[in-house]
């Protein structure tokens, strides 16, 4: 039984939730230590890649989901865990003003809850996600969810920022406390009786334990598709974060733009992927007997159409300023966006694939995969400028390095996602076997 739009929605706005605690911990404590507590920027920085490799514990976490009948419980503790890490790194924030030791202690221990709350929480959130999607509208759901997120980014982060002019420490924890709060309400509101519309799963061997779940993570590294999976995922996510910390400073650089106007540029790099998202939601459907091309397809062409945009800014490294930088990095938000949602709704249909009541462990292994992949990217994307410029000495080769690597990762990424043997389905969710590949789980 698949749920309807009003379901779909639903679960978007746990993912918007869940997106709203993480973009307040990430993002305005960054500023805050770095700008008002006047703190090293290393130090966000360490905190913040701390958050993403705890998040190593996702296929434990998806594990623990498999060995029940209900999802539901795990998507509400970890947004629980993920609350009072979201208060406790705010309260941190505003301690370390006072005790620098002993609120940075606090800190490592609230980003290890944002990590540990992240895993629990989205793993089994993307796989409720799937059972409850049919396979013709998993592009669409994912779509919708995650246009859900951003626009959750993006109302959090407006209507923090108005609560907390003027600033002082103990307006950050009350605003903080109100958002934690707010949004575990709002998720838990939102999944109440959804997952009731689908009958019961079957569970895994409730025996859970170390040996257990090791042995359930050999059995899925073993299955082919799930393993090149995991490498299409981390090699993808190092490229779409590379050029995170390094596209504003190079357009500044070489464009000469001002700070206002490189952020405009990011905004229009965001609306292009939001429009790429949009357009990707199209995976496998049909309209009067037209087909609007696999999830497979489309994650492919858009890991490809970045690589191409990725090698316009190689160009623009060269010819800088006579080159349509806004058009170039409008198009790579929709190339990064397309790729991204057909990569998710493909997610959500391999996830089933394979062993029974393994959903949960697979679907955690790629989001760690994820996780370390977004996480080491930005350090390498920046790292490679600073390295390249020294070696190369002018700053459009360096930047331009940084892109081709880049292009390079996408087309290694396409290679990866055309070799895996996944189940085509029809626009009514009948399968039928891929024509692109005969292989199976092995």
């Amino acid at each position: 039984m698949s749920i309807g739009v009003s379901g779909i929605v639903r679960l978007g706005l746990v993912q918007a939730m869940l997106g709203s605690i993480v973009v307040l911990t990430t993002s305005t404590l960054n500023r805050v230590m770095v700008v008002e507590l006047a703190l090293p920027a290393l130090l966000p920085g360490l905190l913040v890649a701390w958050h993403y490799a705890v998040q190593l514990t996702r296929p434990r976490m998806g594990y623990g989901s498999d060995l029940g009948a209900r999802r539901t419980p795990w998507i509400v503790g970890g947004l629980a865990v993920l609350a009072l890490g979201g208060f406790g790194a705010a309260l941190a924030t505003a301690w370390m003003a006072s005790h620098p030791r002993a609120g940075l202690v606090l800190a490592v221990l609230a980003f290890s809850a944002v990590g540990l709350g992240v895993s629990a929480a989205g793993t089994s959130l993307l796989a409720l996600l799937a059972r409850l999607v049919d396979a013709p509208r998993r592009a669409s759901a994912a779509a919708t969810v995650w246009v859900m997120m951003i626009v959750g980014f993006a109302l959090t982060a407006g209507l923090a920022g108005r609560f907390l002019d003027p600033f002082t420490p103990a307006r950050l924890v009350a605003v903080s406390g109100t958002v934690s709060l707010v949004a575990f309400t709002v998720a838990c509101l939102a999944l109440w009786g959804l997952e009731r519309q689908a009958p019961p799963r079957a569970a895994a061997d409730p025996a859970a334990g170390r040996p257990r779940f090791l042995l359930a993570l050999a059995e899925v590294w073993r299955e082919t598709d799930a393993r090149r999976f995991t490498v299409f995922v981390f090699v993808s996510m190092v490229a779409y974060s590379m050029q995170d910390l390094i596209l504003e400073p190079f357009a500044g650089v070489l464009f000469g733009l001002s700070p206002g106007a490189t952020t405009q540029l990011a905004g229009l790099q965001h609306g292009g992927t939001l429009a790429g998202m949009l357009l990707a939601a199209l995976a496998g459907r049909r309209w009067r007997g037209v087909s609007f091309g696999s999830l497979q397809a489309w994650t492919v062409a858009g890991c490809l159409a970045s690589a191409l945009a990725l090698l316009g800014l190689v160009a623009a490294g060269a010819l800088a300023p006579h080159w349509p930088l806004h058009a170039n990095v409008f198009a790579l938000g929709m190339a990064n966006g397309a790729f991204s949602i057909a990569a998710i709704g493909s997610m959500m249909s391999l996830a089933g694939q394979g062993r029974g009541a393994r959903e949960g462990t697979r679907l955690g292994l790629w989001g760690a995969a994820q996780a370390i992949g977004f996480a080491l990217g930005g350090l390498v994307g920046a790292a490679a400028s600073d390295g390249a410029r020294q070696l190369l000495g002018g700053v459009g080769a360096a930047y331009g390095s940084v892109f081709l690597v880049e292009a390079a990762m996408f087309v290694a990424a396409a290679g990866v996602a055309a070799r895996i043997g996944q189940t085509a389905w029809t626009a009514q969710g009948a399968p039928r076997a891929a024509p692109w590949s005969s292989r199976g789980v092995s």
